[in-house]
């Protein structure tokens, strides 16, 4: 039986991760030092260590999103879920915000007269957003082919891909493309993702900018 520790609320997270990098050193697992905290979050979200082999950093892509967030970028989730999972309080300091326009009637009505998912014309209605748009995708892999169809087209470009949809229907495929496209991104390749971890990805982008 595991042992039972005792610890007060606020040192329970400061814990977890003490734990994470133990097992990271026995299992002799070295983290990039730039992606280190946003991989020891998404494992401390979800108590799995395959994200270490599975989890995809386009070249310099921490950098990126961090400089992104700085100058303002906002955030667009494919869930409400990982919109309240993100910290927008902290997003805020730099004049960010958060938006998923999921339950919009408006979404909801073209979606249906076109036959096409909310998530695909919630990703046209972010075009609309007048500053750098980073994309935290966690559940639909419509989303991420629809914003591949806009960089392929150049009818538009994100400014940063989160692409860690969950589930067993052009999951893959859908995160096989963005991996492609010449835009920045973080995208977990293979069937696990959530909406938990495009906000447990944001959330160590912003956090590690103090």
């Amino acid at each position: 039986m595991a042992e039972h520790e005792c610890l007060r609320p606020e040192e329970i997270e400061k814990r977890s991760f003490e734990i994470i990098t133990e097992e990271l050193n026995r299992l002799k697992i070295s983290l990039p030092e730039e992606e280190a905290p946003v991989t020891k979050r998404v494992i401390h979200t979800s108590a799995d260590f395959d994200y270490v082999e599975t989890l995809k950093y386009s070249e310099n892509a921490v950098k990126i999103a961090r400089e992104l967030i700085a100058n303002g970028a906002d955030i667009v989730t494919d869930t409400n879920m990982a919109l309240a999972g993100i910290n927008k309080k902290r997003l805020a300091r730099y004049g960010g915000k958060v938006h998923c326009f999921m339950a919009d009637e408006d979404v909801a009505k073209e979606a249906a007269s076109r036959g096409v998912t909310r998530a695909t014309v919630s990703m046209e209605k972010a075009m609309a957003i007048k500053v750098p748009v980073i994309f935290a995708i966690g559940n639909a892999p419509t989303a991420l082919i629809r914003l591949n169809e806009m960089i392929g087209s150049g009818e538009w470009r994100p400014a940063f891909i989160i692409g860690v949809p969950v589930g067993f229907v052009n999951v893959e495929y859908a995160k096989e493309l963005i991996m492609k496209t010449d835009v920045p991104y973080i995208v977990n390749a293979g069937r696990k993702g959530g909406s938990n971890i495009a906000a447990a990805i944001c959330n160590a982008l912003i956090y590690g900018m103090e």
